[in-house]
């Protein structure tokens, strides 16, 4: 029987599995594993075997670790995951695709009874209906002020009623009242945290950016670059169009208020010498646009009508 490992053999085997698996991936999740059992983060390591791995330990240990690997590479973008190193924590180590693995992890959620003193993460509403309780149960209502009735000789809740709301503490009374009918309001699964990229750390938020969100907020920085390059007359790619529309404007006015002229500048002085003109140039314009299907359908109907027949093409003459 191979002798018990010590504790300082223990320390030197987790830095060792740590500093290469630093070394071999890229990608890390930071989860948070609060009221993850035993059994839950064995079937995530299940679920996620083959291009991930799950590595779970005490935040002192992490911490020396990584200061380790990052001193003996002289790689200091690894020390971007110290400050995320807080609380109950885990990585999971990946090659594959963020979101995938993100959303993976998301599948082992487990549902959880309300336990006295747990701080509910979510709000706990009991729904209206028969509890199947008998009536001698009233009581837990009471206390709750939860109105009930007795229908057919069993409580029933009339409305919905608001028990837990979320960051509150869970109560002996809230407890023992949703074990009594059968509610498991909470599930709890490892959840990510933080996003640890080649250095880079971001929100898990960015995993659930799609190619719309990204040309939406592209479009808007585009828009916010063209505003200031028109306000300081800096001219960009972005605002160039603009700068030649605002300069041609200004030449018309300029053409306008002077002698000076342009063949573009002489149709504008003969619209505002007569306005007429420009009132025909606007009613023709739709005029000719509606007129062109017309045209088309009815060179069409030509050619779907029949040539008519003559009497050569019969064959033979009426007067023969």
């Amino acid at each position: 029987m191979a002798p018990k490992a010590t504790k300082a053999e223990k320390k030197i085997a987790y830095d060792g599995k740590l500093c290469q698996l630093l070394e071999e991936y890229g990608q890390i999740l930071v989860v948070n594993a609060d009221n993850v059992g035993s059994t839950q983060l064995q079937n995530i390591r299940k679920g996620l075997r083959g291009d991930s791995v799950v590595l779970m330990g005490k935040n002192t240990m992490m911490k020396r670790s990584v200061r380790m690997h990052s001193e003996k590479t002289g790689n200091n973008v690894y020390l971007n995951l110290i400050p995320l190193l807080i609380g109950n924590v885990g990585l999971i180590f990946t090659k594959g695709d963020l979101k995938e693995v993100s959303e993976e992890v998301a599948k082992y959620k487990v549902g959880a009874p309300a336990r006295v003193g747990l701080v509910a993460p979510i709000d706990v509403v009991v729904p209206p209906g028969n509890t199947g309780l008998d009536p001698s149960q009233t009581s837990f209502f009471q206390v709750l002020n939860i109105p009930t009735k007795i229908n057919k000789g069993t409580v029933e809740i009339i409305t919905p009623v608001e028990l837990i709301r979320k960051g509150e503490k869970v109560g002996s009374s809230e407890a023992a009242l949703l074990a009594k009918l059968g509610i498991r309001p909470f599930s709890y699964g490892l959840v990510v945290l933080s996003v640890y990229d080649n250095g880079s750390v971001f929100s898990p938020e960015v995993l659930d950016l799609t190619e719309d969100d990204l040309l939406e907020k592209f479009a808007a920085g585009v828009s916010m670059v063209t505003s200031l390059s028109l306000a300081i007359s800096y001219p960009t790619l972005a605002a160039a169009p603009h700068m030649f529309v605002n300069a041609y404007k200004n030449l018309l006015s300029v053409a306008i208020a002077t002698d000076y002229s342009f063949p573009e500048a002489d149709k504008v002085k003969e619209y505002l010498k007569d306005p007429s003109k420009f009132a025909v140039a606007a009613v023709a314009a739709p005029a000719a646009a509606s007129g062109a299907p017309a045209a088309a359908a009815k060179e069409e109907e030509k050619k779907e009508e029949p040539a008519e027949e003559s009497d050569d093409d019969m064959g033979f003459s009426l007067f023969d």
